[in-house]
């Protein structure tokens, strides 16, 4: 199962500042990752390539980076998770910035099941919480706050 997987948020700010979100990630003043609600994002050094980590039990290193733009995670859990994803800082029209995370990756054996029943809904709820965090972050405000589904609240009932 091929799985791509988009969230953007379009903020009113320059890229380097939607970047600096990036450059925060796992960091002590971390503004991008919504750790209040969610497992930390942690790795073993500070954000670059070679680091290794992940939240929860989704576990990654860092494939590539570019200070203030991008920054590309590899899958190395869970098991049958292949592939990628990433956030990206890219320029949009009159001074704004698109925030954008991709996941792209191949679903093998048990995740083929595991990821829309479970992982789907838990990361399209947690992305949008990031993107949340990181509008407030730009404006000091959210427009459009995201909303945890009935079944995301249960998931995370039964998944401490």
């Amino acid at each position: 199962m091929d799985v791509h997987n988009v969230h953007e948020r379009l903020l009113p700010v320059a890229e380097h500042e939607a970047g600096a979100l990036i450059d925060s990630l796992a960091s002590d003043g971390d503004r991008l990752w919504p750790r209040a609600s969610w497992p930390p994002m942690a790795f073993d050094r500070p954000l670059g390539p070679g680091a290794a980590g992940g939240h929860g039990p989704v576990r990654y290193t860092v494939a590539a980076y570019v200070p203030a733009t991008w920054v590309r995670f590899a899958f190395t859990g869970p098991r049958g998770f292949h592939g990628f994803h990433e956030y990206a800082a890219l320029p949009a029209a009159d001074g704004h910035t698109v925030l954008r995370h991709t996941l792209s990756m191949s679903a093998r054996g048990p995740a083929r099941l595991a990821w829309p029943l479970l992982w789907r809904p838990l990361h399209d709820a947690c992305l949008e919480d990031s993107l949340d965090l990181a509008e407030r972050a730009c404006t000091g405000t959210v427009v459009k706050p995201a909303r945890w589904s009935p079944y995301v609240r249960l998931l995370r009932a039964l998944i401490p």
